[in-house]
């Protein structure tokens, strides 16, 4: 008790409201009691929860409480004209936390009682003092709020991770679904997607791209199997993205045919030195089962810049007409279309 109390506030405090202390604690627990003089004789255990570094017992009422409907309440016997009616109040200090009230005038001069609720801000409130249902009584529809809030922030959870994993499955599905399952490439179906992309007219994409053959691949089916024409056609597929970059695109489009497409190089002698390269690494020997597979490849190259109109399917057959020259040639060598 704090010694602002007149011995008047003592004696009522003393004798106590009609309810005992404990009643008032468990059926208000958001209840102010203030004697005669306007100071506070008791408090509940959740509203002292909201001012957790301040002594409220033995402040003035007016002093701890801003009172916005009605205003200008300043002596306690204008807040027991409102006796049995509502009022709406603010903390005076930070946060100034709003509350609705109800007004009880005490019999025998023992001053008012305001039990509270938390209003419209009650989930903020709830969170930022860390709030449980036993801090409320029984009847307050708080409670049920809170049942209500804690059961959709579980519905909500759970349909974000729901949400998640079909995004992953999703993902998952059209990844796979763009992918050649032997050598994990981009397959016929993504090649597609990207060069209907790149000769969009408006994209205004520079591009290379390659048309690769495996010479000889049907002789290491028939000789050593299947099990070591699939290997060879993994090896090959880690070649080619070995010898391009994270930027381009290396697809198989079927059986020993692959196309390459290079973003933004439409250099002829760069090129020409990638495809040198590919056709030097694939003719190493590749080692399966203490066989020696032999293979090659033969290229045909284009460029973006040849064409005044971009079109998928006009570029793809200018590469395989490249293509051809190159196994007319004799194998293992590539050639650019158009004027050398």
């Amino acid at each position: 008790m704090r010694s602002e109390l007149s011995s008047t506030d003592q004696r009522v405090y003393r004798s106590g409201p009609l309810l005992g202390k404990l009643g008032l604690d468990q059926l208000m627990p958001m209840h102010i009691w203030a004697g005669p003089t306007g100071h506070i004789l008791r408090a509940g255990p959740t509203l002292m929860k909201l001012r957790p570094d301040s002594e409220i017992v033995g402040q003035r009422l007016t002093e701890l409480l801003e009172f916005r409907r009605p205003r200008r309440v300043q002596l306690m016997s204008e807040l027991r004209a409102y006796d049995g009616k509502s009022v709406q109040v603010s903390f005076r200090s930070s946060p100034r936390t709003s509350l609705k009230g109800h007004v009880v005038s005490l019999p025998k001069r023992q001053g008012v009682l305001l039990n509270f609720s938390l209003g419209i801000a009650m989930a903020e409130i709830v969170r930022s003092f860390g709030l449980k249902s036993k801090d409320f009584a029984a009847s307050d529809p708080t409670v049920e709020m809170l049942y209500l809030i804690e059961a959709q922030s579980a519905i909500l959870d759970e349909s974000k991770k729901l949400n998640t994993r079909l995004q992953g499955a999703r993902i998952a599905a059209e990844e796979q679904a763009f992918t050649d399952t032997l050598t994990g490439l981009k397959n016929r179906r993504a090649l597609d997607h990207v060069l209907t992309r790149v000769t969009d007219q408006r994209s205004s994409q520079r591009f290379g791209l390659m048309h690769v053959d495996l010479d000889y691949f049907k002789s290491v089916n028939d000789t050593y199997g299947h099990a070591a024409g699939d290997y060879v056609l993994q090896e090959a597929a880690r070649i080619m993205v070995e010898e391009t970059r994270a930027e381009d695109l290396v697809a198989r489009t079927g059986g020993d045919e692959f196309v390459i497409v290079l973003m933004g190089c439409v250099d002829k002698r760069k090129l020409n030195q990638i495809a040198e390269r590919i056709i030097s690494r694939l003719e190493q020997p590749i080692q399966f089962d203490g066989a020696e597979c032999r293979v090659s490849a033969s290229i045909g190259i284009t460029v973006s810049s040849l064409y005044e109109t971009l079109d998928a399917e006009q570029i793809c057959s200018d590469a395989d007409v490249a293509l051809y020259q190159s196994k007319d040639r004799g194998r293992a060598c590539f050639t650019m279309y158009g004027p050398n």
